[in-house]
């Protein structure tokens, strides 16, 4: 069988822009506009993500951890098609599902009954197809009473809510979610994570980016590690968690905010290639 997703030698550039000189007051500016003082700029390129590989098989949920920077939000981007790589390809063979920042896909001056078809139509949906999803996203997302209400005037854990049902229900063959879940409360996470392991039961593959290590733990059974947008380790998921855990012990002497389940004192060499 082939893989659902594949990434071949993903890579991405950004050129980011410097100013020369220190910093100047504004009148200091405008003295140097009168004067015709130019100053110095600069560009630098800036590898996001270098050579990235891997194959998802169909039905797998894989958890993609690292410090932040590490390059997890622009591989998912990628993945969802929001940004191109600057090298490399990816091959999907199936409908994918983002879920990376609040209200992406959706319209803030549409009403959440009208982003839900939108939506369901930027994932290649019928509206049919919709229909018959539409009381159990609605249900889910428990904003019924504001269904005709425009999205701008929405929480913004009321829109969240509403995207992962949109994004949940409307069955995609892949589900991405970024760390987007951690803008809802507790009981909601919860219920999200209930959701995501009904989806993984029924066949479906997830990419599950967190800083939960008990969340991913429980729901993914692979994990890979990023570090300066490369891949570092890949494996088991309390394999990969291990591997952080001690490079976050090595590098800050503490665990950076990050939630993980147990202390492993076993040595993973590949984690030596950029400590």
């Amino acid at each position: 069988m082939k893989p659902i997703l594949e990434i071949q030698s993903v890579s991405k550039n950004f050129n980011i822009h410097h100013e020369g000189g220190s910093y100047l007051s504004l009148r200091d500016k405008v003295a140097d506009l009168v004067k015709f003082k130019i100053s110095k700029r600069s560009n630098e390129d800036f590898w996001a993500l270098k050579d990235v590989s891997f194959d998802v098989a169909p039905g797998e949920s894989i958890g993609i951890i690292g410090k932040n920077g590490a390059g997890k939000s622009t591989l998912l981007k990628i993945l969802s098609k929001i940004t191109p790589p600057t090298q490399g390809k990816i091959i999907s063979r199936g409908r994918i599902a983002s879920l990376l920042e609040v209200g992406t896909g959706f319209h803030p001056e549409l009403s959440g009954r009208e982003n839900i078809y939108l939506n369901g139509s930027i994932l290649g949906m019928k509206r049919k197809e919709i229909e018959a999803r539409f009381d159990e996203i609605v249900d889910f997302a428990g904003t019924e009473k504001f269904l005709d209400t425009p999205l701008k005037h929405y929480s913004s854990g009321m829109q969240l809510r509403l995207a992962f049902a949109v994004a949940a229900f409307l069955e995609p063959e892949i589900l991405v979610i970024d760390e987007v879940l951690a803008v809802g409360d507790a009981e909601f996470q919860k219920k999200c994570l209930r959701k995501m392991e009904d989806v993984s039961s029924s066949g479906r593959t997830i990419l599950f980016v967190s800083h939960n290590m008990a969340a991913l733990e429980s729901l993914c059974s692979k994990a890979l590690l990023l570090n300066e947008g490369k891949i570092v380790i890949s494996g088991t998921t309390q394999h990969v968690i291990d591997a952080y855990q001690q490079v976050l012990e090595t590098t800050t002497g503490s665990h950076d905010g990050v939630i993980v389940p147990r202390k492993n004192n076993s040595v993973v060499n590949k984690v030596e290639l950029f400590l």
